[in-house]
């Protein structure tokens, strides 16, 4: 599938474009989460840093340049197949303007409390939910070899977000 060794990390850098309560997101035509809904973004070029990346990709997609990005987390996803990535996530407030079009999937205005009726990454929802009361986050997220989320923890706070019971994360797991 890549030249990337498997179980290394890829980067990427997602943008989400947020307009008061409402998110532009893709619905993928595309592996990985194709029929899914995602925020606009990809891998990070070599050399390239995950800001400026944000940036491009954005544009890419949208077609937008978008002039002021916000440092929001990272998310990093473990598994023992061929999805391994550590992920910039980044926040840009937007005007509300039609979906462009986009070569990589559909472009839709989603409202924030109808996100969780859409299929989304199982990551996704909680991030939506940080995002929105404007707290940083460090997600790392574990999945089986059937790419099924086992667990997700929040870093900063250290605790548990999905999966189990929620709560202090036990550092022996």
């Amino acid at each position: 599938m890549s030249s990337i060794p498997l179980g290394l990390k890829r980067t990427a850098a997602m943008v989400v474009l947020r307009h008061e309560r409402q998110f532009l997101l893709m619905k993928r035509n595309r592996p990985p989460h194709v029929g899914k809904y995602v925020p606009v973004g990809g891998k990070l070029d070599p050399f390239e840093d995950p800001y400026s990346a944000a940036i491009r990709e954005t544009f890419e997609e949208t077609g937008w340049k978008v002039d002021k990005l916000t440092y929001a987390g990272v998310l990093v996803e473990t598994s023992p197949v061929d999805y391994n990535w550590q992920c910039h996530i980044y926040l840009a407030d937007v005007p509300l303007l039609p979906p462009p079009p986009c070569d990589e999937g559909d472009l839709s205005w989603i409202a924030f409390d109808y996100i969780p009726t859409i299929p989304t990454p199982p990551t996704d929802w909680i991030l939506y939910q940080y995002l929105m009361r404007r707290q940083p986050f460090a997600f790392n997220a574990i999945y089986d070899a059937e790419l099924n989320l086992t667990g997700m923890w929040e870093e900063i706070e250290g605790v548990r977000v999905w999966g189990g019971r929620e709560g202090v994360r036990d550092r022996s797991l």
